[in-house]
């Protein structure tokens, strides 16, 4: 696990209401306008886990930016939208990304909006393919899970977001409310690195939730078994011919991109 102290540290109720109360404003907007926007990224985990929300601010897990996952046919939309907020885009992120990623900042709040369009690409790829109209205002359980899963070196703040979904839900085969275990079971039969790095981290989530003093015996007992029914289930799932060939070079090849800070 990476030691990196980003989204670590402590942030006071007025700071983390800063940035919720922007959040809202912005989901407002974006719904009147018929946009499809997203929440991803913390503040996503906060929202879609009101119970075990407490646990980011209790075990140091701060937000450091609002992040939304989109389509890029909306791209003008979400543009004009963000401008009329008082933000503005960095133009030099959207052209090197080829139209993937969005970053805007408020001048007068000094807070940052990444949009991620169409997918989340980082050392996989993890493509929204019609899966935000299944779930609002953030991307569906499995999405979240698979957005930190997907991350080489898994740092302190994606353990602790974990933690708290698989805390918060149960496990299926639908999106209501539910980690749907069957689509993540899918995508990873079919793409042997993001198997081994969503069952690699996996294995840290249900170590280092041990470790946390802050949790009592019985969600340490959940995590562990969350886990273990996820492990199974993708274990389970029948590979397809690509993914067995590729399994026979194992890690002897690198299956992941290497990237800057996933925040």
């Amino acid at each position: 696990m990476s030691n990196s102290a980003i989204g670590m540290g402590n942030q006071n109720r007025e700071e983390r209401k800063k940035f919720e109360d922007e959040l809202h404003r912005i989901i407002e907007a974006s719904d009147s306008g018929g946009m499809i926007l997203r929440v991803i990224g913390s503040l996503a985990f906060q929202m879609h886990c009101p119970k075990y929300g407490y646990l980011q601010e209790a075990l140091g897990r701060a937000y450091t930016d609002i992040d939304f996952a989109a389509y890029r046919k909306q791209t003008r939309e979400i543009r004009e939208l963000m401008a009329s907020l008082g933000y503005i885009e960095n133009r030099e992120v959207f052209i090197v990304s080829e139209g993937d990623r969005a970053i805007f900042d408020n001048p007068d709040t000094s807070l940052h909006v990444d949009v991620f369009y169409d997918k989340l690409d980082f050392c996989h790829i993890i493509t929204w393919n019609g899966r935000l109209e299944v779930d609002a205002p953030t991307i569906p359980l499995a999405e979240m899970l698979l957005e930190k899963m997907q991350i080489v070196e898994i740092n302190e703040k994606d353990i602790i977001d974990t933690i708290m979904l698989l805390l918060e839900h149960s496990l299926g085969v639908n999106d209501d409310e539910t980690i749907n275990i069957h689509h993540i079971a899918q995508l990873c039969s079919k793409d042997w690195g993001l198997w081994r790095t969503t069952t690699m981290n996996l294995g840290k989530v249900g170590t280092l939730a041990q470790s946390y003093n802050q949790l009592p015996g019985e969600q340490k007992e959940h995590v562990r078994i969350q886990v273990t029914n996820i492990l199974a289930r993708i274990d389970s799932e029948p590979k397809s011919l690509a993914w067995r060939l590729r399994d026979r070079v194992g890690d002897r090849v690198k299956w992941y991109k290497e990237v800057d800070e996933v925040q």
